[in-house]
């Protein structure tokens, strides 16, 4: 995944940038970079890790000595950037976000024009120069944009930083968020997450559309391509990328997450069959699922459980996924006196490959649980994603979804056996569910429909990805 922020400011820029930048930071791990233009100074830009030293420690050196009227950062989960590039559209810095699925094709039709070479990083093409190439291919910015925006596959939104002002671009159907800030002097923002401005003097002036292309300078904000009409944002943005803070398309994460929670509640009351003592959430994204359900239901919402952050402020900082793993069950601390003979409902916002939740179960049968019944914050995970860079490597055979189908079936089935697994009301999701539970050591093991998932959301089912629930996109 990742986030960007752009600012414009006749003064100087360099402090919102930092900042609202370093607001994203929940949304990569790897790299983040700032760049700015100063019509004294040129451009400058500045690329650090921060696999283990958070943002604000790694650019302070570059906080206190760039300079910038224009200025773009970026948060990310892969690719070193923004990136510089000198063209016939003149010289200018570019930072993406979303992920491209068919680079290969068009790499190699960029190639057959002998006019371009690209920068190999492990064995793969940086997609911000990517997306670069792809605009130089037109005679301007505008042409370029769209027709990247045409042609990529997956989803792809931007921040261009040239002398005259800074282009931004949200992906064709919106499966990612682009917010407009605008301060009393009339000088404007952009970024992926609506709340970063908010603490620096902006006012939230406007979400940009769908496939909307638009461009600001220190005193204007021009649309250049007005958004389109159909939509298909990310589902998962509520239940696991957002900062409790976020809103997309004017819906809060936070008060999302209470709604599932109360429709996890209403559900098991249904039921009848599940009378837990507490209720919990596994840090961080599960807690407001826990509230939700808690206040919802009636059940005392308690903490057995904190998350140690001083010294580990990322659980997923090693490249091996077993360390990853092992960091995360590290943080952990238990408070033994409120887990002991406990019948516990636990909330995560979702299971991918299923070792974390199991060896969270397990720990709180170590300290003394009675009962441990797990709650999801979104459906049964069948496909990875497509359209963001939460999963660029691994197969769907990685998700415990899929790996559990293929024990049931002896195979990995068509797309029609899959859809039945993904059906909350067929057989074959029952036994899923239950060969999981069994598995993962769960006393019980319920996930939300989609249909109160999107209930949660608010937004029509036409207008949300939920690839990774159905295959749908």
């Amino acid at each position: 995944m990742g986030g960007f922020f752009g600012a414009a400011s006749r003064e100087d820029c360099v402090f919102d940038v930092f900042y609202g930048t370093d607001y994203h930071s929940h949304l990569g791990t790897r790299r983040a970079g700032l760049a700015f233009y100063h019509p004294e100074e040129g451009f400058e830009k500045a690329i650090h890790s921060i696999e283990s030293t958070p943002f604000r420690t790694k650019f302070t050196s570059e906080f206190n000595s760039m300079k910038g009227i224009y200025g773009i950062g970026c948060i990310s989960d892969f690719e070193a950037q923004p990136i510089f590039v000198r063209s016939h559209h003149g010289s200018f810095a570019i930072t993406t976000v979303g992920k491209i699925t068919n680079s290969d094709q068009i790499v190699e039709e960029i190639l057959k024009n002998k006019t371009h070479f690209f920068e190999m990083q492990n064995g793969e093409i940086n997609q911000t120069e990517l997306v670069a190439a792809i605009i130089n291919q037109k005679d301007n910015f505008i042409d370029g944009i769209r027709y990247a925006q045409e042609i990529i596959e997956g989803s792809i939104s931007m921040l261009i930083l040239t002398p005259l002002g800074i282009y931004v671009a949200r992906d064709k159907l919106g499966r990612t968020p682009i917010a407009v800030g605008k301060k009393d002097d009339g000088s404007f923002c952009a970024a992926f997450e609506d709340f970063s401005y908010l603490n620096l003097g902006y006012k939230h002036y406007k979400d940009m559309g769908p496939g909307e292309i638009a461009v600001f300078t220190l005193d204007s904000f021009t649309t250049l391509v007005q958004p389109g009409t159909k939509r298909k944002i990310c589902a998962f943005l509520w239940v696991y990328y957002g900062y409790p803070t976020s809103s997309y398309e004017g819906i809060s994460v936070e008060k999302m997450r209470y709604k599932c929670g109360a429709l996890l509640a209403k559900r098991d009351k249904e039921q009848g069959d599940v009378h837990p003592d507490i209720v919990a959430g596994v840090p961080d994204s599960g807690i407001a699922h826990a509230i939700g359900y808690a206040n919802a239901s009636g059940i005392p919402y308690v903490r057995p459980f904190i998350k140690y952050t001083p010294t580990w402020p990322r659980s997923f900082m090693p490249p091996s996924q077993a360390k990853r793993d092992l960091i995360a069950k590290m943080k952990l601390i238990p408070i033994t006196e409120l887990i002991k003979d406990q019948s516990l409902l636990l909330i995560d916002d979702s299971i991918v490959r299923g070792t974390q939740l199991r060896e969270t179960a397990d720990f709180l049968y170590e300290s003394g649980a009675k009962e441990v019944h797990i709650r999801l914050g979104c459906p049964a995970i069948m496909y990875r994603c497509r359209y963001l860079n939460f999963s660029r490597s691994g197969s769907d055979l990685d998700l415990i979804t899929r790996r559990i189908i293929v024990e049931l079936e002896g195979c990995d089935p068509e797309p029609e056996i899959i859809a039945e697994y993904a059906d909350p009301d067929s057989e074959r999701h029952a036994r899923m569910v239950e060969r999981i539970r069994d598995e993962m050591h769960f006393t019980s093991l319920r996930y939300p429909r989609p249909d109160d998932m999107l209930e949660a959301i608010g937004l029509p089912d036409d207008e949300v990805c939920t690839y990774c629930w159905n295959g749908r996109g």
